[in-house]
């Protein structure tokens, strides 16, 4: 009798690596968590140690295959998804990090996003993205200038760059690869040829010999040292997108992670937003066409939670949160606009920074709470309103998904600032579970995404709850409050 199979993702995430077993239904058999550090040197600046993730990374794998009692033999494929942007050099002969990697959070890059604006239209036409510190082409090049001697390495192809998913897949596989996916995250892919591109290349001045070969996210990469075939790699966002089984253009997810980000299928032909949104690649699966999104990425949401947490000390855990903010009926009059790294879209403003607004004597910490739960609202309102108008479409009910999505409170806030149902999957770690379809998908493990349309099922529903007027004017203030940020940072 042949012995029961599963598949594997490994999510590699801003805060975290995770790794998740699922069974052919695409239920959870087990799941492996380890943190890792996230380092400060300056305000403005954040960086990982790319070789503690990666031994956070092979002990996840080993957690969560060992604590289902599994063997290597019975994994019939493993996944990747990943934090997009983050940036990684590290040297082609010891395979070591040259220095810390750059987190997609990080705004050093500024002044140079600044001095490249002759490029505007450029970025936008050929990569589909803004010019913006969130993305890999500039940490490239900061690094590059930065550090004496990196650029001369770089260009004999010593020195290596990925985002995390390329990192891991080298430590795998032993291969230099990306995804079309992350890819699209480096303002260096052409959006329409889905490769490198020599005027991008020029403009941001990174060299063609550190770059990592663009394939699809769904293909056999290579084999672990245990001899499981790596099959996938998406962008997390993009293997949420794939997760929720948003196959057709239109189909909307949200997730709620360190940042949150929603995501509108376009279809095989990319839309260009004129109302701050991105452009980017869905998913490619092995030889057939890309698919395309629309993209509102938002910098700071569950991230903010963690800092009322660990910086603040106002709640001792994430989800007493929610415990906090049911302590009072709403905000107090009080908003929190968490720019802590800018304000992502719709604004894209690198200048703006954090405020809490409408501070009075009456405000206590459970108000502060609501308000930090409201801001993720908030700030998906102001995306939901550009995607409405980009596409010409109403947004009728929004999946949502990701960690944050445990927090019932903030889903009805969600419901009442959306004037839409907002409906949770029963699987709410949609984004290791695209990175597992996707890979299975490639290993014949399922055979088409209409049997992964099927494995989908509604967990809970939110529907409004509250009047148009207070709506709208909780909105007014909010957009006050947002005002209140920009032109913080003088150039």
């Amino acid at each position: 009798m042949p012995r029961p199979h599963y598949v594997a993702a490994i999510d590699q995430g801003t805060t975290s690596s995770r790794c998740i077993v699922f069974d052919q239904a695409g239920h959870i058999i087990s799941v492996a968590q380890r943190e890792h550090r996230q380092i400060f040197p300056r305000p403005g600046w954040v960086e990982h140690d790319a070789s503690e993730i990666w031994q956070a990374v092979q002990g996840v794998l080993a957690e969560a295959v060992s604590g289902a009692g599994l063997a290597d033999d019975q994994i019939a494929a493993l996944g990747i998804t990943n934090q997009r942007e983050t940036t990684v050099l590290w040297d082609r002969q010891t395979g070591v990090p040259v220095c810390p990697a750059i987190v997609w959070q990080d705004t050093r890059t500024d002044p140079l996003t600044r001095a490249l604006a002759e490029h505007e239209g450029l970025f936008r036409e050929k990569a589909g993205l803004p010019l913006a510190t969130y993305f890999s082409g500039p940490k490239i090049r900061w690094l590059l200038d930065e550090h004496p001697g990196l650029r001369e390495r770089a260009e004999r192809g010593e020195v290596l760059f990925g985002t995390m998913d390329s990192w891991l897949l080298w430590n795998l596989t032993g291969r230099h690869l990306t995804d079309v996916t992350n890819a699209s995250r480096t303002m260096l892919m052409n959006i329409h040829t889905l490769a490198w591109d020599d005027e991008l290349l020029a403009a941001l001045g990174v060299p063609r010999a550190m770059l990592p070969e663009i394939r699809p996210s769904a293909e056999v990469y290579g084999r672990t040292a245990g001899g499981v075939p790596v099959a996938s790699a998406l962008g997390d966002q993009q293997a949420a997108l794939f997760g929720q089984t948003c196959f057709d253009p239109g189909e909307t997810k949200s997730t709620y992670g360190s940042g949150s980000f929603l995501l509108m299928n376009t279809g095989h032909e990319p839309v260009f937003s004129k109302h701050g949104l991105l452009t980017t690649v869905g998913y490619q699966i092995g030889d057939g066409p890309a698919t395309y999104a629309l993209e509102g990425a938002i910098a700071v949401t569950g991230s903010l939670v963690q800092w009322l947490r660990d910086n603040l000390g106002l709640i001792s855990s994430a989800a007493e949160i929610e415990t906090l903010a049911r302590t009072v009926d709403d905000n107090g009059g009080c908003y929190f606009v968490p720019a802590f790294s800018g304000l992502f879209a719709p604004h894209w403003r690198s200048d703006a920074r954090g405020v809490i607004a409408g501070l009075t004597g009456f405000v206590n910490k459970g108000h502060i709470a609501r308000a930090v739960l409201e801001a993720t609202a908030w700030q998906t309102r102001e995306v939901v309103d550009a995607m409405n108008a980009d596409s010409g479409l109403d947004l009728t009910t929004l999946r949502a998904d990701g960690g944050m999505t445990a927090d019932n409170l903030l889903m009805q806030t969600l419901a009442d600032v959306l004037d839409v149902p907002v409906i949770r999957p029963m699987v709410a770690e949609t984004t290791a579970l695209g990175a597992a379809y996707a890979a299975g998908l490639a290993t014949g493990y399922w055979p088409d995404i209409d049997g992964l349309r099927a494995n989908w099922h509604k967990a809970a529903e939110w529907r409004p709850a509250i009047d148009e007027s207070v709506r709208e004017q909780e909105y007014h203030n909010w957009k006050k409050a947002v005002a209140r940020t920009l032109g913080w940072v003088e150039q």
